[in-house]
């Protein structure tokens, strides 16, 4: 099924197809301060990966939203980008942003770890240049480092580590952490300080915040181990300091931590960032054989206790089942506009109606930092185009961010099993804006990977939002 065909004219879907930019609308700037404003016109943009086709497709920020005319597909056969594409790389398993080169544009960076290079382990990091006409200035590629056992690349941070007021790159392989010095990256990355990690460990996901320290940067790090047992560890430190102070989280209590996603954001207003894991319930994780999530209070040095939520918790939307994946993703940010982060949890598995996997995504709103209310939204939500099939997988991906510059998240979502026509798991990313009541389906964007040349049995477009 093809969600609503927002049409694309021949000259943009052609130009998408080919990864060359499209001609912006109005005039950029290039003194914007945010770390996505890829052609500085002072809106937040939307980035698109979409690893099973190795691409990744920006679409720009705009006091309307997005739209699929403003829009442009990068690959590693785009002009200038580094590196050509070749099955397997997995171009677009992460993506992140921030002002690398300092021009005033901030730059794309998109981890590929699956990319083979030949001598090195597996894994690259590609950071492709912003500007008022984005990515047409090519970029820089940062290969594996020799001391990992491969999948450099698997996440990705722009963050200040060192509290210099210039942020860095840090990078996760399969098995280690690393980070870029100021300035372009150029030259190998640095490693741990001291390696705390199990050698057994196979890490699948980063994120970074201030947890701990008001002034401080943190990273928790997830994945799983050799016999299958959930990984996550938080860290912190500066340079020459990281591994030193590092902690696992949650061992005794598996079903608090994550191997699937997590989130950081200040959902108590008291100035440290929250982290919120996700927990899909596969693999036989105890609590919530559905799925849940986990919110752990920031503080002085040191998180809260857990409080999980599941499908049976008061004021949650559904009901806990096998299979839904509820906790699957998850993003926190400022929806309603006061002051407190929000939470969207997608469960991708879930049931809607007879459908089976049609997927949802529930936004639940922050009172004084807990979640006891909260609505979930999928393809058969009046307003929001499409219809629920199986398999669709809505809600395998979430990300909240304010595009409109409204001053309230807008949700944005990929649903990787939707087909298109008679091909399957094509994919799809809907949007919907931010309220000072929550979400809205009212002026609801979505398009497809075919919107953008990025077709295809297995595309999988949507597989993460940024």
């Amino acid at each position: 099924m093809r969600v609503r065909n927002l049409a694309v004219t021949a000259t943009v879907a052609a130009l998408a197809a080919t990864g060359l930019t499209l001609p912006l609308a109005g005039p950029a700037s290039a003194a914007s301060s945010l770390k996505d404003d890829f052609n500085g016109d002072g809106y937040r943009d939307l980035a698109i990966g979409s690893p099973g086709s190795n691409s990744v497709t920006v679409t720009f920020g705009s006091a309307n939203g997005v739209a699929e005319d403003r829009a442009v597909t990068v690959t590693q056969n785009t002009s200038g980008v580094p590196g050509v594409t070749e099955p397997g790389d997995e171009f677009g398993e992460n993506v992140t942003s921030g002002d690398v080169n300092r021009d005033g544009f901030a730059d794309l960076i998109v981890g590929a770890p699956g990319e083979q290079v030949a001598g090195k382990p597996s894994g690259s990091v590609s950071v492709i240049w912003g500007g008022s006409n984005a990515f047409t200035s090519g970029g820089r590629a940062l290969n594996s480092p020799a001391g990992t056992t491969g999948r450099f690349g698997e996440a990705t941070v722009w963050t200040d580590l060192d509290y210099d007021g210039a942020p860095q790159l840090a990078v996760i392989s399969g098995d280690n952490w690393w980070f870029y010095p100021d300035g372009v990256p150029d030259g190998p990355p640095i490693g741990l300080e001291v390696d705390f990690l199990p050698e057994d460990v196979r890490l699948d996901g980063m994120i970074a915040g201030n947890f701990k320290y008001k002034d401080g940067v943190g990273f928790v790090l997830y994945g799983e181990r050799a016999d299958g047992s959930v990984y996550t560890a938080h860290m912190n430190g500066g340079v020459g300091d990281y591994g030193y102070r590092a902690e696992v989280i949650g061992a005794d209590a598996p079903s608090t931590v994550t191997r699937d996603a997590a989130t950081a954001g200040d959902v108590n207003g008291d100035g440290y960032d929250d982290l919120i894991t996700g927990n899909s319930g596969e693999a036989g994780a105890a609590g919530g054989e559905g799925g849940s999530v986990t919110v752990r209070l920031g503080g002085d040095g040191k998180f809260g206790a857990p409080v999980t939520y599941d499908q049976d918790s008061t004021g949650i939307p559904g009901t806990d089942e096998a299979g839904d994946r509820f906790g699957g993703s998850v993003s926190a940010a400022d929806v309603t506009g006061d002051g407190l982060a929000d939470l969207a949890v997608g469960a991708p598995g879930e049931t809607i109606g007879t459908v089976t996997g049609a997927g949802s995504v529930t936004l639940l709103k922050s009172t004084a930092g807990k979640f006891t209310s909260g609505k979930a939204w999928h393809q058969e939500t009046a307003g929001v185009p499409g219809v629920g099939e199986e398999n669709d997988r809505f809600g395998t991906s979430v990300r909240l961010k304010d595009i409109n510059k409204n001053g309230r998240a807008d949700l944005a979502t990929g649903a990787t099993g939707e087909d298109i026509g008679t091909t399957r798991d094509v994919g799809a990313v809907w949007v919907l804006r931010g309220t000072s009541t929550g979400l809205t389906s009212s002026h609801a964007a979505s398009f497809n990977g075919t919107d953008f040349g990025v077709g295809g049995t297995e595309a999988g477009f949507g597989r993460t939002v940024r």
